[in-house]
């Protein structure tokens, strides 16, 4: 899907394979440099019932919207409970993580990274690692 000149491109997360990752989490990258963006990309991360994403940082501003279910976004050690449509934008190097409210019901949300070189560190080990390897998007 790489093209010297991208122009643009339609992307339907229901042909896309999610990529699991662990704890009940799987996540549809959209928007990649493997499509030919330079500046952002994001996706769709679906939780399970319960399931939640260690408290991590990221190297560049994020936003989150839920779009299924509701989450509890912790955001520098303060918690708050959010609904489909409500959105986060978080600070680069910002502590943060999202949960699953439900302990049952299923839980989307899609996030937005403002750079194609945005990484993860887990705030519990300190790994970082680039977003689009962890997604294998590359």
């Amino acid at each position: 899907m790489t093209d010297a000149h991208p122009t643009g491109a339609v992307l339907r997360p229901s042909e896309i394979k999610p990529r699991e990752r662990g704890g009940g989490a799987r996540t549809v990258p959209l928007v990649t440099r493997r499509i030919g963006s330079t500046s952002l990309i994001n996706g769709i991360t679906a939780f399970e019932g319960g399931a939640s994403i260690p408290i991590h940082t990221h190297n560049c501003e994020e936003s989150v919207m839920v779009l299924e279910g509701h989450a509890i976004a912790t955001l520098d050690g303060v918690e708050h409970h959010l609904g489909p449509q409500e959105t986060t934008w978080i600070a680069a190097n910002v502590p943060h993580n999202f949960r699953n409210a439900s302990a049952t019901e299923p839980m989307k949300i899609f996030w937005t990274y403002a750079s194609v070189d945005a990484t993860r560190t887990i705030a519990a080990t300190g790994d970082t690692r680039a977003i689009d390897a962890e997604h294998d998007a590359k």
